[in-house]
């Protein structure tokens, strides 16, 4: 059984390396759902590929994405067509974000890079009054549900990967070039954190080893 379980877990990572799906842009659709129509000027922070900040001029005007490498915001740029309103920069977050206000501010697996207190408390400092934040986040697995969460996720991880790459081998999708590092606060140090911020705020485990967090700004 101990042989077992690393070679099952070696197979699926060479599964999943020739059928890559992006886990951050299966949320994209959710955050959009929560941004009300005619949203006004929008800051997506740690932008990336530009995937997010592309899709929220569904719902905003203006967009702006930011992110702190230079190379990533240049294939941001790249990849949006000249119809698309969107604007990046290099900002690095907390400390050097623009001022806003914002209507809407958008972070997707970019927070637990940053210091998380000091990182919430900028967002809230740019957020208009009725502006709203969302989150979808990394957490450490920590408590049983996590680890009930966790494998339910490896098994739809599967299906997914198939589902989405229509059972064939795939390219690496361009959002999934970022570098990657560890979760380390669990989901109750996230949420007591960011309820003593963020008064009201909601959150919520979610599959595929992320968290969502939703506040309105008074």
């Amino acid at each position: 059984m101990r042989t077992g379980v690393p070679a099952l877990f070696r197979a699926l990572d060479r599964f999943h390396a020739a059928r890559p799906w992006d886990h951050n842009a299966h949320y994209h659709r959710w955050i959009l759902r929560r941004l009300p129509a005619g949203t006004g000027a929008a800051l997506d922070v740690g932008c990336g590929a530009g995937d997010l900040a592309r899709l929220l001029t569904a719902r905003a005007a203006p967009v702006l994405g930011i992110d702190a490498d230079p190379a990533v915001l240049a294939r941001a740029r790249a990849l949006t067509p000249p119809s698309v309103p969107v604007t990046y920069e290099r900002a690095e977050a907390p400390a050097g974000m623009p001022e806003g206000p914002y209507d809407a501010l958008t972070c997707v697996a970019v927070l637990h890079h940053l210091p998380f207190t000091e990182a919430l408390e900028a967002f809230r400092s740019r957020l208009a009054p009725g502006g709203t934040l969302v989150v979808v986040g990394l957490a450490r697995a920590d408590t049983r549900g996590d680890r009930v969460l966790g494998l339910a996720a490896l098994v739809l991880n599967v299906a997914m990967a198939l589902v989405k790459n229509k059972g064939r081998r795939a390219p690496r999708p361009a959002a999934m070039t970022a570098p990657v590092a560890p979760a380390t606060l669990t989901f109750s140090d996230i949420a007591r954190e960011a309820r003593a911020v963020l008064p009201g705020a909601r959150l919520r485990r979610r599959l595929f080893w992320r968290y969502t967090l939703v506040w309105r700004a008074p």
